[in-house]
């Protein structure tokens, strides 16, 4: 089984020869949305040469992207992202990309318009290289017979993507552990969601903060959480809230094929290099992951 560990990190001038070779050892990407801050579409062309050498360098295999509008992503065309990132070595995985439907599109049960959207959506993603395409979030849902049609837009726009050759998934956060009915929403779009179509990327400090445990979810829906999201409160590994071992002890339950870090901020007086450099650090370090 392939294990990818995607890596929200920039261990730029930082990083120690040793750590470097460690970094090298095992299959290291991007989530860029980490780097939203310096790496934006109104400063691609200033900074991307420079980002992503540095990435290759300290040993980055793969990105995820968290910018497409109007047809490209961080402001350039698919194909010049796809071989900027070349270059460098770097592959384009993976993508958050969202369109969905109102609330009241949900209650009216019509998802047309957000479904046709995808279409040329799917056709640029294809075009950069990814593999797949993860919603990272749903709209507002009232009722279950709501969230029941959106599982069905989710259906749909995985059928699109799998027509074309690509994986379409969903990312959670919190809020997705509460109850609707007295039925928890996760588990309705699991149990909704055709598993040929629909994968789950699994934000594991999300899950720990809406309460749940991420393995019981792996054993519970086997083989539904192609991607995970490993994350922390701030450096991963230091708040001790998250069973890292636990989670990559059971890779064979969860089917997870790649595993993208996401550092979404620091504490005050640090800043994100050092952030990121000690998640890498102590990832690399980890024997549960290997």
């Amino acid at each position: 089984m392939k294990k990818t560990l995607v890596i929200v990190s920039a261990l730029l001038a930082l990083a120690s020869c040793g750590t470097a070779e460690k970094a090298q050892d095992k299959e290291i990407g991007l989530q860029l949305y980490s780097l939203r801050n310096e790496f934006k579409a109104d400063n691609y062309a200033e900074v991307h040469e420079s980002i992503f050498q540095t990435l290759q360098e300290s040993g980055y295999k793969t990105l995820e992207t968290a910018s497409y509008n109007d047809g490209k992503f961080y402001g350039v065309a698919p194909e010049v992202l796809r071989d900027d990132a070349a270059k460098f070595g770097l592959k384009i995985l993976s993508a958050h990309t969202s369109h969905n439907p109102s609330t009241e599109d949900l209650a009216a049960g019509n998802y047309d318009e957000a479904l046709a959207w995808w279409d040329k959506a799917i056709e640029d993603h294809k075009t950069a290289g990814m593999e797949y395409i993860v919603t990272p979030g749903m709209p507002h849902v009232e009722n279950l017979a709501q969230l029941k049609v959106y599982c069905d837009f989710l259906n749909a726009v995985g059928e699109k993507c799998k027509a074309a050759g690509l994986a379409f998934g969903y990312h959670n956060h919190s809020h997705e552990m509460r109850k609707v009915e007295d039925v928890r929403v996760y588990d309705f779009m699991l149990e909704n969601t055709d598993p040929e179509k629909v994968f789950f990327q699994m934000d594991v400090y999300w899950a720990v903060m809406g309460q749940v445990a991420p393995v019981e979810y792996f054993e519970k829906y086997p083989g539904r959480f192609k991607l995970l999201h490993i994350k922390d409160h701030f450096t991963i590994g230091k708040s001790g809230m998250v069973g890292f071992d636990a989670i990559f002890g059971n890779f064979d339950k969860s089917g997870t094929e790649h595993i993208i870090v996401e550092i979404e901020g620091v504490v005050e007086g640090d800043n994100i290099l050092n952030s990121c450099k000690e998640s890498a650090d102590y990832l690399n370090a980890l024997e549960s992951f290997k």
